[in-house]
């Protein structure tokens, strides 16, 4: 839940009204306490340096408080506004009110009210700046990769027999040369070419081998 931030420099300016209204006898130009300093010099505080001096301090943390992100809403600035015009319409309206103290307690709201202002504005800027570059961007949409083709398991490699099993394989099945048997290979007619000058057992008989 956000809440609505107090303006710390209401508090200088309330004590100021509250010393004016209720403690008319009290004087803010005399000096309450005197200190030495180093040099020796004697330095005279009065209650309108501890004003201003509270004012100033307050305003330090006003300003760091603004320059957080989102420390300060639009309602803020808003009383801050008020409350320097609340302090120009008493310094120029009530006698009581017309010195440069409380002048000073005035100028002090008017920059607290400015430099929220300044700081909103700022941030509001580097906030427009920094949208484009925080951009989303597109995600890149990458193709599916295709499964890959699934080859069919290689055919069974055949084996193949060895030498000596191959060479007995043939031995076996080769046939055994039959023997003839002389009966029937007498019998049997020789076969007749058809030429009748190549019929085995005809033809010019061979010459006599000679003395060479």
């Amino acid at each position: 839940m956000s809440m609505v931030g107090f303006p710390l420099l209401l508090i200088p300016l309330a004590i100021y009204n509250i010393i004016v209204f209720l403690m008319p006898g009290v004087s803010l130009a005399e000096p309450i306490v005197k200190l030495t300093l180093m040099s020796g010099a004697e330095w005279p505080l009065t209650l309108s340096d501890m004003l201003l001096a509270l004012g100033i301090v307050l305003l330090l943390f006003e300003v760091i408080r603004g320059a957080r992100p989102g420390a300060k809403y639009l309602t803020d600035h808003l009383l801050s506004l008020i409350i320097f015009g609340g302090a120009v319409a008493e310094f120029l309206l009530w006698p009581r009110f017309g010195s440069s103290t409380y002048f000073l307690l005035a100028l002090l709201a008017l920059v607290d009210f400015l430099s929220g202002i300044a700081l909103r504005a700022r941030r509001g800027a580097q906030g427009a700046s920094a949208a484009p570059r925080g951009a989303r961007r597109p995600a890149i949409v990458t193709p599916e990769a295709k499964p890959e083709p699934q080859f069919a398991d290689p055919p069974p490699v055949r084996e193949v027999p060895a030498a000596a099993s191959v060479a007995e394989s043939v031995l076996l099945d080769h046939p055994q040369p039959k023997t003839v048997d002389p009966d029937i290979a007498a019998a049997s007619p020789s076969p007749e070419v058809s030429s009748p000058e190549l019929q085995p057992g005809s033809g010019p008989p061979r010459p006599a081998d000679g003395p060479h």
